[in-house]
């Protein structure tokens, strides 16, 4: 039989992490479906952002007052 730490004596947060890491170490097709989890949030933080949110204010103005001032003229003065 092996011996278990006692998790009781422990933190909070040292419990949730021996929680959550004991179950993926036992887990089979979960670490499968984890991995297709990971893979879509990169295509959505990663490409997409890169894709439909290009950095405009930079193709547009090239200090940082010029920044300022873009914005607020279309805040303001549109």
């Amino acid at each position: 039989m092996s011996e278990q730490p006692d998790h009781n004596k422990q933190g909070f947060w040292s419990r949730v992490f021996h929680l959550y890491y004991d179950g993926f170490r036992s887990m089979t097709v979960g670490k499968t479906l984890w991995l297709i989890i990971g893979i879509k949030l990169f295509i959505f933080f990663v490409i997409i952002k890169m894709i439909f949110f290009p950095n405009f204010l930079s193709s547009k103005c090239d200090t940082e007052q010029e920044k300022t001032e873009y914005v607020r003229h279309q805040l303001v003065d549109r």
